[in-house]
């Protein structure tokens, strides 16, 4: 049986990626063009201002993904591309770029959901890991707790009512005028302060498996205003550290009791957040101590990039997934959209 080259592109925010896989799970080239310095000022991503950046930059990134993996067109099998969740305008430039490639060279087009993805991340980072298990996937955009019972196949546990986790970290990094993007910000501060310091509120929701990141958003927006309005010292290191030990008992504890209820003994982890150290050494503290094993991918497969998607694609292709040149960007795509 010869290989199967993947060709993946990923577009659905700030980060113009493109991927070339074998098989699946080796990566033979993984680039990604960040515009986080372009939306830095603007205090988070400007849709408009995004769509227009990966318009400039695709071609570039897709001939470097050629480049590096060391082959040609003509080598492609079929090409991966994402075609929601995201920004409209992000998605459609990834999208259509896609269509005209596997137009041109009349190969297979295959949609992947950029959440699935995510959790595809794993597949890359542990070549042991294969389906079912429990994974736990965060984001700027998502926090989803999902059953993977196979390629593919989904079911969502819990997911956020309001605010994602990383969207959460950034409203705070904002508030405390820290920067953004804001996730890597309070972690590192996190590391310098105390954790007990404050006691913010913990949303268990009636101990179901859905999140709330609002309360303790708003929790954190209210101590910093009575703080300035006292004219007493706030100390950020001690807010970043508590803030962060919050969310992160909430994500920890809900993967690893989804876990235990639904009888498996392994979880990922997967998204941006997921390269928070704070949540990492809570997940895997709670793990050892419940007998289930912690996976998650290295820092570069945790945000957003080609490689996760091309190998989601590769499995969404070899159970049969074919997309014709009506495939459409969905910003508001579910994981249990997933067609095959």
């Amino acid at each position: 049986m010869s290989d199967i080259i993947t060709l993946a592109i990923e577009s659905s925010c700030d980060e113009t990626a493109a991927s070339v896989l074998k098989n699946g799970r080796e990566v033979l080239s993984n680039i990604i063009s960040t515009q986080i310095d372009i939306h830095k000022k603007f205090g988070g991503v400007v849709p408009e201002v995004a769509s227009r950046k990966h318009i400039e930059n695709i071609d570039i990134v897709v001939q470097q993904a050629l480049d590096e993996a060391n082959i040609n067109m003509n080598d492609i099998t079929h090409i991966a591309v994402t075609y929601g969740p995201g920004l409209v305008g992000a998605l459609l430039v990834g999208l259509s770029y896609a269509k005209a490639m596997a137009y041109a060279l009349d190969i297979p087009l295959v949609g992947v959901n950029h959440i699935e993805g995510h959790l595809s991340a794993n597949y890359i980072a542990h070549k042991d890991l294969k389906p079912p298990f429990i994974t736990l996937i965060v984001s700027g955009g998502h926090t989803h707790l999902v059953e993977v019972k196979d390629y593919g196949e989904y079911e969502i546990l819990g997911r956020t009512r309001d605010d994602a986790s990383g969207e959460a970290f950034d409203k705070v990094a904002r508030a405390m005028g820290l920067g953004y993007p804001g996730g890597p910000i309070i972690d590192k501060l996190a590391k310098e302060g105390n954790k007990d310091a404050i006691e913010f509120p913990r949303a268990y929701m009636d101990e179901g498996y859905d999140f709330s990141f609002s309360g303790i958003k708003s929790a954190v927006l209210n101590y910093l205003n009575a703080k300035k309005m006292k004219k007493e010292e706030i100390v950020e290191a001690d807010v970043a550290a508590s803030f962060q030990d919050a969310v992160t008992d909430v994500l920890a504890n809900k993967a690893i009791k989804a876990a235990k209820e639904k009888g498996y003994n392994v979880v990922t982890l997967s998204g941006g957040v997921a390269s928070n150290s704070g949540l990492r050494e809570k997940i895997e503290m709670l793990g050892k101590e419940n007998g289930i094993e912690v996976k998650y991918p290295p820092l570069i497969l945790c945000t957003d990039n080609a490689a996760m998607i091309g190998c989601a694609g590769y499995y969404n292709y070899i159970k049969g997934r074919v997309d014709d040149m009506n495939l459409n960007a969905v910003p508001n795509l579910q994981i249990t959209d997933n067609k095959l």
